[in-house]
């Protein structure tokens, strides 16, 4: 247990109980901060530290996919990073790729506080946001000015999940998703059409086949650059539905499907109460993320897996804490895999530990890269 765990985690969460939202503020303003004076000595000096102490480089652990290089397969998971500040330093903490947003075409300021709450008992995190971000023109903006002070390109691929805005009607929701992929399309490796936050009314909506096709086509006509698109959907979808899904992703050639976001199933929580709020969380609106989904996210991937005989790319995602939540998930299907509950919980370590689990697994299966790991529980 390192010093996070042991002792500001602890402090945060449990003494002095600091609310979720206005910590993350602060982080991203640190982050901010980090990556707008990167270039001065010494900012420079702590991105290094930060990197020599969070980072753990082995050519095992490398991928390339999509024509990307791929350092490590554990990335930073959408939600956290909604405006792309710290696009320049994520790889400073050690992951293998950062996934930015979920931005909007129209800059939004989500729904009611309160909005984000821990669930400590579940190691988990119930948020109704409502894809609160700045538009898809100021991250297009901080984008391009971000790039302008770099030395050195970023050496991790970084993504792009796109959300519908909330006053854009449900018929127009395609439109919406082109306007922003306009926008952004030469400033991020891939792309992440989120259709299952369950935050945004109707979005859910948009998994239906006959919505979901007209935005990808939409996407693809525009997409001349062959930026790989993603499909990020839900886990508390039927079979059913998430094998029409996979067609879909066949028929517009997809680069692959994420795996899962947050679900609105609240079985099996030991949280009865949520303090701020008074009510439980059967109550409360929102997506659980965390420990809850991780077991139902891994029978998704392993779904998409078999149904496609392994050739569709999953990026799996819900409830990594731990090396062997990781090598769950990449030995049922998916090639990479990303965290952000987790990390909160586990704090910035976690990310060095992890890798360092994955090189052990592949030792003890006597196994010279992670690509060879994916699947493999279902062979």
């Amino acid at each position: 247990m390192d010093i996070y765990q042991a002792v500001v985690s602890h402090f945060l969460f449990t003494l002095v109980k600091t609310e979720p939202e206005w910590l993350h503020k602060q982080t991203i303003g640190s982050l901010n901060w980090l990556a707008k004076t990167s270039y001065y000595p010494s900012t420079k000096w702590l991105n290094n530290l930060l990197q020599e102490h969070l980072s753990l480089n082995d050519p095992r652990l490398e991928q390339v996919l999509w024509g990307l290089k791929f350092p490590n397969p554990l990335g930073l998971a959408a939600g956290f990073d909604k405006d792309g500040v710290g696009a320049s330093i994520w790889h400073n903490f050690g992951f293998g790729f950062a996934e930015l947003g979920t931005v909007t075409y129209h800059p939004q300021p989500g729904n009611p506080p309160p909005r984000l709450f821990r669930l400590p008992l579940d190691k988990a995190a119930l948020n109704r946001m409502g894809f609160n971000n700045s538009g898809a023109v100021a991250m297009a903006k901080r984008l391009i000015e971000g790039k302008q002070h770099l030395i050195h390109p970023v050496p991790i691929p970084i993504g792009i999940n796109l959300g519908k805005s909330k006053i854009t009607p449900l018929e127009l929701a395609a439109q919406d998703y082109l306007e922003s992929f306009r926008l952004l399309k030469d400033l991020g490796d891939y792309f992440v059409v989120n259709v299952s936050s369950p935050n945004t009314p109707g979005l859910r909506s948009l998994q239906d086949a006959a919505m979901l096709s007209h935005i990808l086509d939409l996407l693809q006509q525009e997409n001349n650059t062959q930026k790989p698109i993603f499909v990020k959907i839900a886990p508390d979808l039927e079979w059913e539905a998430i094998s029409d899904i996979i067609v879909l992703a066949k028929t517009y050639q997809i680069a692959g499907l994420i795996a899962t976001n947050t679900t609105i199933s609240r079985e099996g929580l030991q949280t009865q109460i949520i303090e701020k709020t008074g009510k439980s969380p059967q109550e409360e609106a929102g997506g659980i993320s965390g420990k809850p989904v991780r077991n139902r996210s891994t029978e998704v991937i392993r779904f998409i897996y078999q149904q496609t005989q392994g050739q569709m790319p999953i990026i799996g995602v819900g409830g990594i804490f731990t090396a062997e939540d990781a090598w769950e998930k990449i030995t049922a299907g998916a090639c990479l895999i990303q965290t952000y509950t987790g990390w909160i919980y586990e704090g910035p370590m976690m990310v060095r530990r992890i890798l360092a689990g994955l090189l052990s697994k592949l030792e003890e299966n006597g196994l010279t890269s992670i690509s060879q790991a994916i699947g493999m529980g279902n062979r």
